[in-house]
């Protein structure tokens, strides 16, 4: 193949970004040579997580509508035609092969301006309940990938390719010496550790369960690794001691997931299929607050293979202590959780939409 030049976007949070740099990564594995140009929104998070991951990336003026009236709103029009003129401009000047989006603000402009164009394109759902951009563009788009059953009732039955999600490398790629990443952590390595990840921008009502359990996990002798996400650091930071770890955002997963004995998060369906290939016992505490309560059917669907332990949010004051004290003291209900979610995994996932990528690039010639 001559060299491959990819436009992608995905972005607003990790459950959009990790997906679209985990393809990018699997791209330039295969095209080392491969031109590969990421389009975000101007003050969302992709503008600092693709740059961390060695890919360049363009600005949108581009956001999403809120649900009330707002100044934002009454923006929208506007900062939608912009992005669509940019987008053009950027598919003129960049000349991709193929344009692939993961959803999110950013993606809608250049998805559109792509398939208008005629630019070959694939879009890439990760939830169980499609989004807004992704149903927005699906009618025009060539292959749309998605990870979840029962996905025509929101896109055209022809272009689903049922793959998964995809993994990031890295975290396809854990190292098995656990002491040796406790050790980059600052933690012992004799004793349990638990990770928290509330998503990347942070989960409010799992960072006040945490800070309010600390005294209890040092009772058990677990050490704790907490992300609080971006929103929520600055509250938090002064909680840094001794078995307590406490960061914005983790950038080594891999040593994160690898280090941890137990693991507490969100159940975003990104989370979610990283957690099935990392193996580990795991709490999920899905978000309410989300289209059609989403993360609690992705975490009931894991609970049903006897693979997870879930609580909900207006549960977690009577029933957390009781639930993670019972899963310390039960080994054999670890290694049981542990098997199980191991075999929901999809470690292909990524490697399958890039082989999706490909065939539309060929059926081109």
């Amino acid at each position: 193949m001559k060299n491959l030049k990819v436009l992608i976007s995905g972005g607003g949070t990790g459950g959009h970004i990790f997906p679209a740099i985990a393809i990018a990564q699997e791209i330039q594995h295969r095209y080392p040579t491969a031109e590969i140009l990421f389009v975000g929104a101007k003050d969302r998070m992709e503008m600092q997580k693709v740059p961390q991951a060695g890919f360049k990336i363009e600005g949108l003026w581009i956001s999403g509508i809120q649900r009330k009236l707002t100044l934002s709103n009454l923006m929208f029009p506007f900062k939608l035609m912009s992005s669509l003129i940019k987008a053009r401009k950027i598919i003129r000047n960049f000349k991709p092969d193929i344009a692939i989006g993961t959803g999110g603000f950013a993606s809608g402009p250049l998805l559109k301006a792509a398939t208008q164009k005629e630019i070959p394109s694939l879009i890439q759902e990760q939830n169980s309940y499609a989004g807004i951009t992704n149903k927005w563009v699906a009618q025009k788009v060539d292959r749309i990938c998605v990870a979840y059953p029962n996905m025509e009732r929101y896109f055209p039955k022809e272009k689903i390719v049922f793959t998964g999600n995809p993994i990031r490398r890295d975290v396809l790629q854990l190292s098995g010496n656990a002491s040796e990443a406790k050790a980059n952590f600052g933690f012992n390595a004799n004793q349990k550790v638990l990770l928290i990840i509330g998503g990347s921008l942070g989960a409010k009502r799992i960072n006040e369960l945490i800070s309010a359990k600390l005294e209890f996990f040092k009772a058990q002798n677990i050490q704790v690794l907490w992300q609080t996400g971006k929103f929520y650091y600055e509250n938090y930071k002064n909680l840094n001691s001794e078995g307590i770890r406490v960061v914005e955002f983790i950038q080594e997963m891999n040593q994160a997931y690898t280090a941890a004995d137990f693991i507490i998060s969100r159940a975003g369906a990104g989370s979610v299929s990283e957690l099935c290939v990392v193996g580990k016992p795991v709490i999920f505490i899905p978000s309410p607050n989300v289209a059609e309560d989403h993360q609690t059917k992705n975490a009931n669907s894991i609970v049903a293979e006897n693979a997870a332990i879930s609580i909900a949010e207006q549960d977690l004051e009577e029933a957390f202590q009781n639930t993670f004290l019972k899963l310390l003291q039960d080994e054999s209900r670890q290694k049981e959780l542990s098997a199980n979610i191991k075999k929901l995994a999809k470690p292909e996932a990524t490697s399958d939409i890039v082989n999706e990528v490909e065939k539309i690039i060929a059926a081109q010639k």
